[in-house]
């Protein structure tokens, strides 16, 4: 009883770390035009705000992640929480472009701080229910992004864009002291079906055997290929889709809010309904996961297409074409942290969602300014199509190829772990 308690007390902070976290982060994209008109910026000066943030915390994510696996991780956690909270004040009250460019980078230190959050959850939860959990979690995304997207629209009109800092700012500063007074590590590898019955089992620390033998996975270096590609919708849209609705299909405030509300809750639906089925179909096929995984992103490729071909007087059929999009986009998400666990040790599981994530954050990092650039040249809609389209396809092909090795890369590990419960087995008979 009390485990189930611990566990859905930890579920609870790290959902509200991360429902917070991505309001302040994603916070941006909604008070584009304000800060352009502030500062007198182009598309591709405000793109390259974003990027700054984004190429901070990808060079950043080896780091965070051997901390992770060496020490103890909810107080790094509550470390980043503070600077979260920090680097957020700091942007609230840069006087110029330059000085905001930099701060606004700053906020990229604590962005990398996600692969031990993961790595905690897979060692209080299972396998066969991790896809649902990191489904949970991911939820935070765009309902963060909502979050910030209707205090952006809502208060900065009144109080300023810099208020708004304040605000998610400060509750960065109140998340830390809850997580470091709160959160409890737990031995790593403990929820691993092998070490169910063994007490005391599953104290694991990283070390640098382990930590080559990621780059030795097919499974991990096609999933770590991809994901350089995959986070380019996400960064592209986030950042730029409330302009293109207001600039190039014409909305006001009050539309925009009315399209993108329902739009984003459906996408909020996509990531535990992604994590289900990733479960469901995992249970009866260890590449489950990846198939629906792979039909996500070609979906929602096709979708988007139709999409923003939309004339645009036809608001209607554009409303109901994005929610059939926004349901597909995130299936992928939580099946990719939850392939990454499938084939890792536990001792290495923050260095290699670290790893994914290090080289994701150089795909976002790129997809702001790349869009911004195309947009100058072009158009907004151009931009995240072109984008969009192109990079789907491409994941699309590597989950493909990954559904050929993770079996295998699977079972190797439960080979692994089922060795080593032996071993600790012996150990405790003999004492």
């Amino acid at each position: 009883m009390k485990a189930n308690k611990d566990r859905a007390t930890v579920l609870v902070i790290f959902f509200l770390f991360m429902l917070l976290h991505q309001s302040d982060k994603l916070l941006i994209g909604s008070l584009t035009i304000p800060i352009q008109t502030e500062f007198g910026l182009t598309d591709t000066q405000m793109g390259a705000v974003s990027t700054g943030a984004l190429f901070v915390g990808a060079i950043l994510y080896p780091l965070w992640g051997y901390l992770y696996d060496r020490y103890t991780r909810p107080k790094l956690l509550a470390l980043a929480s503070l600077i979260w909270g920090a680097t957020t004040w700091l942007s609230a009250i840069a006087p110029t472009y330059n000085t905001f460019l930099i701060t606004r980078a700053s906020t990229g230190i604590d962005d990398s701080s996600y692969p031990g959050l993961y790595s905690m959850t897979s060692d209080y939860f299972s396998p066969r229910v991790r896809g649902k959990v990191y489904g949970l979690l991911q939820l935070t995304m765009p309902i963060g992004y909502l979050l910030g997207m209707v205090m952006a629209l809502t208060l900065s009109g009144t109080i300023g864009w810099r208020a708004v800092f304040y605000i998610t700012g400060s509750l960065g500063i109140v998340l830390a002291v809850a997580i470091f007074f709160i959160v409890k590590d737990v031995p790593r590898g403990s929820s691993e079906p092998e070490m169910e019955n063994l007490e005391n089992a599953g104290f694991y620390k990283f070390n640098w055997q382990s930590a080559r033998e990621l780059f030795k996975k097919k499974t991990l270096i096609l999933l770590f290929t991809q994901g350089f590609f995959g986070v380019f919708p996400w960064n592209v849209i986030s950042f730029w889709f409330i302009k293109y609705l207001a600039d190039e299909r014409k909305y006001n405030e009050t539309q925009v809010i009315f399209t993108m509300i329902p739009v984003i809750l459906i996408l909020a639906l996509g990531y535990p309904l992604g994590g289900a089925l990733g479960d469901f179909f995992f249970k009866r096929d260890r590449r489950g996961r990846v198939f629906v995984a792979a039909t996500g992103v070609i979906t929602g490729a096709v979708l988007l297409y139709f999409t923003l071909n939309v004339p645009l007087e036809q608001t209607t059929q554009f409303a109901i074409l994005l929610g059939l999009t926004a349901l597909f986009i995130p299936l992928a998400a939580p099946n990719v942290v939850s392939t990454v666990y499938d084939v890792t040790l536990p001792e290495v599981r923050s260095s290699a969602l670290a790893v994914q994530y290090f080289i994701e954050s150089f795909g976002a990092a790129a997809a702001p300014l790349l869009a911004g650039i195309i947009s100058d040249g072009s158009s907004l809609k151009t931009a995240i199509m072109v984008i969009c389209i192109s990079t789907w396809i491409i994941c699309a092909i590597a989950f493909t190829l990954v559904s050929r090795f993770v079996r295998h890369d699977i079972d190797t590990l439960r080979h692994q772990m089922s060795q080593r419960a032996e071993s600790e087995k012996q150990r405790l008979e003999t004492i």
